[in-house]
């Protein structure tokens, strides 16, 4: 493959990914502020990029795994510079729709900015299984979707830039509600002396079947209560009033040091 993909940020979904790719045949960059990730990233047969500027000179399409909008924006400043015309960046990252939108107007013609959030969590990245949506331009979405299918299974093209954050948006509502659902309803069953366990078996077969109790003691909730900031920030300029979701965020920032255990409702 000609393509070369660099990727910003080794973490928790970036290190299965670059894997990914390297095993495709994409000619793999990596940069990450810790430049301990080095060794991890060369191991897997990616090369270490030791900025920005160099990772976007050598660069045909960018990936980029940040945490937050403000480590995004501060981003651009470097890769636009020394980025190829016409390079790709994807922002895989969960942030605000309006964030990515005014990159990508800030930022073209020279770079095509995208959305390519990713959804099914740890487990999906490791497997290659990951669900991606992308907002952006038709030519640049297919120029895209070979470098995702490298470790995405289901790919789907949700509209103009910024439309893949919003589909995330709704997939993360749904996710922390159900999460939060489980919750309840398991703590309940315990108090009337159901075994638990057995239970969850049994409700994913029934109408109370979702993700997140198949996955039960397996995902973490380190971005749930980030995730629903977004989600009220985007319906506050929206003029929505969405009350079950203002519920959840403020239930998973009690949920979220304590995780699968099911003893912090008391009685």
């Amino acid at each position: 493959m000609n393509t070369t993909v660099g990727v910003i940020g080794a973490g928790r979904m970036g290190q299965p990914i670059i894997g990914h790719l390297v095993r495709k045949g994409f000619a793999t960059r990596v940069h990450d502020i810790d430049a301990g990730k080095r060794a991890m990233i060369e191991e897997r047969g990616a090369q270490w990029a030791a900025d920005l500027a160099a990772l976007a000179k050598a660069s045909d399409v960018m990936l980029v795994c940040v945490g937050y909008d403000e480590e995004l924006r501060a981003l651009f400043p470097q890769l636009a510079p020394a980025a190829r015309p016409g390079a790709i960046v994807a922002v895989l990252s969960t942030v605000h729709p309006k964030t990515v939108q005014d990159l990508a107007s800030a930022y073209a013609p020279r770079l095509a900015v995208v959305d390519a959030t990713m959804c099914r969590g740890g487990r999906a990245a490791d497997e290659g299984t990951l669900l991606c949506f992308i907002g952006g331009e038709a030519a640049t979405v297919a120029r895209l979707r070979p470098v995702l299918g490298a470790f995405a299974s289901d790919i789907v093209a949700t509209g103009a830039v910024g439309s893949a954050q919003v589909a995330k948006a709704a997939n993360n509502l749904i996710l922390w509600a159900c999460l939060v659902a489980d919750h309840e309803a398991l703590v309940l069953a315990r108090s009337y002396g159901l075994d638990v366990e057995q239970l969850r078996k049994a409700l994913g077969i029934s109408s109370a079947a979702n993700d997140a109790l198949a996955k039960w003691g397996t995902q973490t909730m380190a971005w749930a209560e980030d995730d629903m900031a977004i989600v009220a920030d985007m319906a506050r300029e929206s003029g929505l009033r969405l009350p079950q979701a203002a519920v959840t965020r403020e239930i998973c920032r009690v949920l979220k040091p304590r995780r699968y255990q099911l003893d912090q409702y008391g009685r």
